[in-house]
């Protein structure tokens, strides 16, 4: 009896999460079938193309500045990914090792920090920029995704640094290894788990950043992806499957990213959950 409640409740739970990933899919297949269809068919949006068109994808790569775009965000992206790895590993290396009052009060800003909706500081932030005159700058742009991401990123490594043992590194200081050569040459290689997980987490999110990107960015030469295809999109009104391309055109790089990394991603989002 209590076997084939278990066995209920798991097929329960499979088409729960079943039906919630064909609805998360459904956006995504109209987009693709929209995409493909010449702007005359008035067919419905769910009925797949009958034969497929590219012609919305070389109007969106023509018109709406979309290569440019998509060039500027891998800039800002792997910059700002990078950035963010190196600093929130740094950063999270004491908090995780130095159990003093002062890091724990430092840890606990650092998740207030995360809760912070961006747009409530965007007109000091603006502001600012605009008095060191990074706006319409890629240095501008990167220094505000670095800075808005890094909370996030010292809290999942201080997370998974914490889950680690010490004699790895006792063992390295008796050896005459110093805090830095520790860090980089023991703790770092051991990180690629979490440190996915925050390449995944931080990357798609300055990838779709679209709030501030849109004031900070406002030139179209340096226009990230997100709100060149808002602007794209606004001239592009009346032709829906242009729009839909250029939205496909942005998705295809954090895909291909995520199916590398998704093993790792998860390994790095329980790890800190194991010891």
């Amino acid at each position: 009896m209590h076997l084939s409640t278990n066995r209920l409740f798991n097929a329960m739970v499979g088409v729960v999460l079943l039906l919630a990933a064909l609805i998360q899919l459904v956006p995504f297949y109209v987009a693709v079938t929209t995409a493909f269809k010449p702007i005359d068919d008035r067919s419905s949006q769910l009925v797949p193309p009958s034969a497929l068109f590219f012609g919305n994808f070389l109007t969106a790569l023509n018109q709406g500045n979309i290569l440019r775009a998509v060039g500027n965000s891998v800039l800002i992206t792997v910059i700002s990914t990078v950035l963010v790895c190196l600093l929130g590993a740094m950063a999270a290396y004491p908090l995780a090792r130095r159990l003093t009052s002062l890091n724990k009060t430092v840890s606990l800003v650092i998740v207030g920090l995360i809760m912070v909706p961006p747009l409530s500081i965007l007109v000091p932030l603006y502001t600012m920029m605009n008095q060191l005159h990074a706006i319409n700058s890629y240095w501008g742009e990167i220094a505000v995704m670095v800075t808005g991401h890094l909370p996030l990123a010292i809290f999942l490594y201080t997370a998974f640094m914490r889950s680690l043992p010490l004699s790895i590194e006792e063992a390295a200081t008796v050896d005459g290894a110093n805090t830095l050569q520790i860090l980089f040459r023991i703790i770092f290689p051991v990180l690629k788990p979490v440190t996915a997980t925050v390449i995944i987490l931080s990357g798609v999110s300055i990838w779709n950043e679209f709030s501030l990107s849109g004031y900070l960015l406002a030139k179209p030469s340096v226009q990230t992806i997100a709100p060149a295809i808002g602007s794209f999109f606004s001239q592009q009104s009346s032709n829906l499957g242009a729009a839909a391309a250029a939205s496909l055109i942005a998705v295809v790089p954090v895909l291909v990213a995520y199916l590398f990394l998704q093993k790792y991603f998860i390994k790095g989002m329980v790890a800190g959950a194991e010891k």
